[in-house]
């Protein structure tokens, strides 16, 4: 059978006791179901993550019933991959993500990797996917973005932005109105200190179907028609776990203010 008739799955096992010998077990398990193993890492608290490849998913069933017998270890997830099992297995830990919103997910600034590598998967993926992305100045924002652009080989191109200098366009060449753009969008700029023109164009870029990334989710949303169940997904990036992101200053002190301290 040719490998692209065969079929991708995620095993992950808790560890009750780790004895010697343990990887081997499971490994020569899976290769007397002819199971190949893709990818293996430990996925943090006692836990290790595998990719599988296997041409019958009713050898995934008898690999379950197997593994339920077998001492010291305990199946948590055994199913078709998602992005984030993909990413676990890469890194070697779980995005953490929000318990009630379940659309937002956290990072601090050790982990702009990991980041990079989300946003990277999301923007491969075809259609309107819009992005929000909150975060004090210079914690990482614009270089997380501009690096996924590169890693998902699109093109970025800024639609708003303090990054250099004020960047507010009114218009688009027709050759960066195509799907393989990255469109990145700074939420303050583009509502609070904008031209009508730049509204429109806002508008075509939010119903055009690409990859679209919102700094700035909250106040974008405030000062506009645009609502948070817009987004598909809100990224959170912090300098350290605790860190609060708040918009005090550009409350108290106005964006005049407030843009002289943003950037990525």
């Amino acid at each position: 059978m040719d490998v692209k008739d065969k079929k991708e799955w995620y095993m992950e096992y808790e560890i009750s006791k780790n004895r010697p010998g343990l990887l081997g077990d499971v490994a020569s398990m899976l290769g007397m179901l002819n199971i190949n193993i893709v990818t293996i890492n430990g996925v943090q608290n006692g836990r290790r993550g595998l990719l599988l490849m296997v041409e019958e998913d009713e050898k995934i069933e008898v690999l379950r019933s197997i593994l339920q017998k077998v001492d010291n270890i305990t199946i948590t997830r055994l199913r078709p991959p998602t992005l984030l099992d993909r990413l676990a297995v890469r890194h070697g830990r779980y995005i953490e993500r929000d318990i009630e919103d379940k659309k937002t997910f956290r990072f601090i600034r050790d982990e702009l990797g990991m980041l990079v590598d989300f946003m990277a998967e999301i923007f491969k993926k075809e259609g309107h996917q819009l992005i929000g992305i909150r975060g004090m100045p210079r914690v990482g924002k614009t270089e997380s973005m501009i690096a996924a652009s590169v890693s998902a080989n699109k093109r970025w191109t800024f639609i708003s932005s303090t990054l250099l200098r004020q960047t507010v366009r009114s218009s688009l060449a027709i050759d960066e109105m195509t799907p393989d753009h990255v469109y990145l969008i700074d939420g303050i700029v583009s509502t609070m200190r904008s031209t009508e023109r730049h509204h429109s164009l806002l508008r075509e870029i939010m119903s055009f179907p690409a990859a679209k990334v919102i700094e700035h989710p909250d106040i974008f949303v405030r000062e506009s028609e645009y609502e948070l169940s817009d987004f598909h997904y809100i990224i959170e990036l912090r300098h350290h776990p605790d860190e609060e992101i708040t918009y005090e200053m550009l409350n108290r002190q106005g964006f005049h203010d407030f843009d002289v301290t943003l950037g990525g």
